[in-house]
C-alpha cells in the first residue's frame, strides 16, 4: 500500500498575524501566477484562503521514511528562501484569524470558489480557517477498495482524538479540542450530504458509493452549481479519489511537524493490517464518538485508545515503529489540543506556545509537554 499525504500550513509574520500571500510566494518562485508548482521534492500548491500554503509530496511513497525525508527537504528549502519574510505553522486552524479578515484565492479556480460561496457562504470558520493532514492511501481493486473503506471509517472518531490539534479561535480557548470539525461538519449544512457529519455509511460495494455521490451530484444540479459535480466535492472524514486510486482521509487536523504528521500515518497503517478491532461499526456509536473527541480529544476515550495501540504495535512495520511513540505520547499526555489548552492556561499567554510549535514545524521536532 502507497501512501500520500498533504499538508496546509498558515503563513505569518513574526507575531503570527496570518498574511495572505500565498499568491505571491508561488509567483517569486515560479515567475508567474500559479495555482501548484513543482519544488524539489515536493509541489507547493494554494488553498481556498490566501493565508495558507500546501505542501505534498511529488508522488507517493512505500515508506514513511522516504516520505518524511522529501518533504522536510522541501520545508527546509522553502524556510531557506522565505526564513526572513514569513514564519510557517501547523494545527488544524490559524489560533488567532478572523474568517472576515481572510482573502479567498482570486487567481485560476475562483470560479468554484464563487459556486462555494453562493450555496454555502465561505467567509467563515470551517472555510477560510482550516488547516487538514488529508492522509492518501493506494489500493488494487475493488474488494481491496470496500474493505479498506469499511476498516477506515471505524477509525475515524479515534483519529481525529489523538489529531486534535484546533483548540483555539480567535485568540480564545473554546473548551472543544477540533474546533476545526467543529465548524466543518455543518460548513455545507444547505445540502449535509456532502460532508454527511464525517462518518460515511458502510458500502458493500463500489456501485453504492457511486450512487450516494451521484444523490450529491443531483442536489449539486439542483441548485445550479454542478460545477462542482466531481469527486472532491465529498468532504466528508474519508472519501474515494477514484482518478487517483486511492482512499483520502479528510477527518484529521494538521499537526505540529512532519514527524508528528508520519506517526498518524504509521498508526492508520499499522491498524489497517488488523482483520479485527476493538471498534464500533455502528454508525449511530461512531458518530456519538466522534462528538465526544472533537470536544475532549484523547480525554475519554484513553483506554481504547491505549488498546488501539497495542494493536498498532503488533502489526507495525520496522519502518512504522520508529514513529509510534509519537502516538503514544499524544495518547499518555493527550493529543496536541489538550497540551496546548493546559500549557496555555498555566502560562496566560498564547505567542510563547506558538512560538513553540512553529520551532517543531521548522526543526521537524514532535511537541511535548514532558
Amino acid at each position: 500500500m502507497t501512501i500520500g499525504t498533504e499538508h496546509e500550513f498558515s503563513i505569518n509574520d513574526s507575531r503570527f498575524t496570518p498574511l495572505p500571500v500565498s499568491d505571491r510566494i508561488l509567483r517569486a518562485i515560479c515567475g508567474r501566477n500559479a495555482s501548484e508548482i513543482l519544488f524539489g521534492d515536493v509541489k507547493l500548491g494554494k488553498e481556498l484562503q490566501k493565508t495558507v500554503i500546501e505542501l505534498v509530496p511529488r508522488s507517493p511513497a512505500e515508506d514513511l521514511v522516504s516520505l518524511e525525508t522529501r518533504l522536510v527537504r522541501g520545508l527546509n528549502k522553502f524556510n531557506h528562501i522565505f526564513e526572513d519574510q514569513y514564519t510557517l505553522l501547523g494545527l488544524g486552524m490559524h489560533p488567532t484569524a478572523c474568517p472576515d479578515e481572510v482573502p479567498v484565492w482570486d487567481h485560476d479556480e475562483s470560479e468554484y470558489y464563487a459556486a462555494y460561496d453562493r450555496l454555502f457562504n465561505i467567509r467563515q470558520h470551517g472555510w477560510l480557517n482550516i488547516q487538514a493532514l488529508q492522509v492518501n492511501l493506494s489500493y488494487k481493486n475493488d474488494r481491496e477498495l470496500v474493505a479498506l473503506y469499511n476498516r477506515i471509517r471505524c477509525l475515524i472518531p479515534y483519529l481525529v482524538a489523538v489529531t486534535a490539534s484546533s483548540p483555539v479561535v480567535e485568540g480564545r480557548l473554546t473548551g472543544s479540542c477540533d474546533n476545526r470539525l467543529l465548524f466543518y461538519r455543518s460548513n455545507q449544512k444547505e445540502i449535509p450530504l456532502i460532508c454527511n457529519d464525517l462518518i460515511p455509511e458502510k458500502i458493500r460495494t463500489v456501485a453504492e458509493y457511486r450512487a450516494m455521490q451521484e444523490v450529491v451530484f443531483r442536489n449539486l444540479r439542483a441548485h445550479d452549481a454542478a460545477i462542482l459535480c466531481e469527486e472532491w466535492v465529498n468532504s466528508g472524514g474519508l472519501i474515494i479519489r477514484f482518478s487517483r486510486k486511492c482512499l483520502e482521509i479528510k477527518a484529521l487536523d494538521e499537526q505540529e511537524s512532519i514527524c508528528s504528521d508520519m506517526a498518524v500515518c504509521a498508526f492508520v497503517r499499522a491498524l489497517l493490517r488488523c482483520r479485527m478491532l476493538p471498534v464500533a461499526t455502528d454508525r449511530d456509536a461512531l458518530l456519538e464518538l466522534t462528538k465526544t473527541v472533537i470536544r475532549s480529544g484523547t480525554a475519554d476515550i484513553r483506554p481504547d485508545l491505549e488498546r488501539l495501540y497495542g494493536y498498532a504495535l503488533r502489526h507495525a512495520t520496522e519502518d512504522e515503529l520508529h514513529y509510534l511513540p509519537i502516538i503514544h505520547d499524544r495518547i499518555v499526555q493527550g493529543s496536541l489540543a489538550e497540551q496546548m489548552t493546559m500549557r496555555i492556561r498555566d502560562e496566560g499567554e498564547l505567542l510563547p506556545v506558538l512560538q513553540d510549535l512553529a520551532g517543531c514545524l521548522r526543526n521537524n521536532r514532535p511537541y511535548s509537554r514532558q
